[in-house]
């Protein structure tokens, strides 16, 4: 039987490992005490294979001593079981950005104050954990896409195959690049509908905003050789062993070239056979 302990810092991108590895066949138990881990182990090996792949969420919400939970531990990688600790981080900014986003309490806020001084509590506290770790994923710069497709990279069953996924993200260029880009696509060159009064405030998504995009020969004429070059080189990433492929399309601000270029691209991807999703990552900022 395998288990397989997800700890790391809150905000670190534990819950969306979770969710992806329950979609990978793993039974999820999230916080877990570390006395309760070695006898529901037991029980799940006893169930005739109901339960062979465990995923056990353990992190500072237990608030215990981690004494324990290395006891544990121990016991379980010397024992019957194949059993493995995956740790997930990011950096304290990143970590504060998805606090403010969902508006959650941070498990040692009331301790510490502030979020900040909270993650940094975090850190020092989970450190222990953090060095027994078998795997470390820092997820600052990490897509969903890209978190899904590292940890089937780690964590798929041995012999399958992972089919590859690609990613197609529309961006603004005065935003930044986004880092986990693969291939990066600059469109600035067409016509901005932004200077159509009529047009400013939609978006790629809205239909007038994409057919004025689509009404330029220049932009018919990109989106052709773009198509060829994209069906040229999926096969090679592929047959590579690539799970997550990225690709970015940018204009200035990331609302409407890059957007209906972006949503095109994802039907021509889609259209080949390949697993494509779509983010629109500047598409609401300002």
């Amino acid at each position: 039987m395998e288990i397989l302990i997800i700890s790391g810092l809150s905000g670190g991108g534990k819950s969306q490992a979770a969710s992806f590895l329950e979609d990978m066949g793993y039974y999820i138990v999230d916080n877990m005490p570390a006395g309760i881990i070695l006898k529901f182990a037991e029980f799940c090996a006893g169930t005739q294979g109901r339960y062979d792949r465990l995923a056990l969420v353990y992190d500072v919400r237990a608030g215990e001593d981690f004494g324990e939970f290395f006891r544990v531990l121990d016991e379980l990688k010397k024992g019957q079981f194949t059993c493995r600790l995956l740790f997930l981080e990011a950096s304290v900014a990143t970590i504060i950005k998805r606090y403010k986003e969902t508006r959650r309490p941070h498990p040692l806020y009331d301790e510490c104050g502030s979020i900040e001084a909270a993650v940094n509590r975090e850190m020092e506290l989970m450190r222990p954990v953090r060095d027994r770790a078998d795997y470390v994923i820092n997820s600052t710069t990490y897509s969903t896409a890209k978190l899904k497709g590292e940890l089937a990279k780690l964590f798929g069953t041995p012999g399958v195959r992972q089919e590859m996924t690609v990613n197609v993200v529309s961006f603004g260029f005065k935003h930044g690049l986004p880092m986990e880009a693969d291939l990066v696509f600059d469109v600035r060159f067409m016509p901005n509908p932004y200077y159509i009064e009529e047009l400013r405030r939609k978006t790629g998504l809205d239909r007038e905003v994409y057919d004025y995009v689509f009404s330029f020969a220049q932009t018919k004429d990109f989106m052709k050789r773009l198509e060829e070059l994209i069906a040229f080189l999926l096969p090679y990433y592929k047959e590579e062993g690539k799970t997550v492929l990225v690709i970015a399309i940018g204009c200035t601000g990331g609302h409407h070239r890059s957007v209906a270029v972006t949503r095109a691209l994802v039907d021509y991807i889609g259209s080949l056979g390949y697993q494509v999703t779509e983010n629109h990552r500047d598409m609401t900022r300002n």
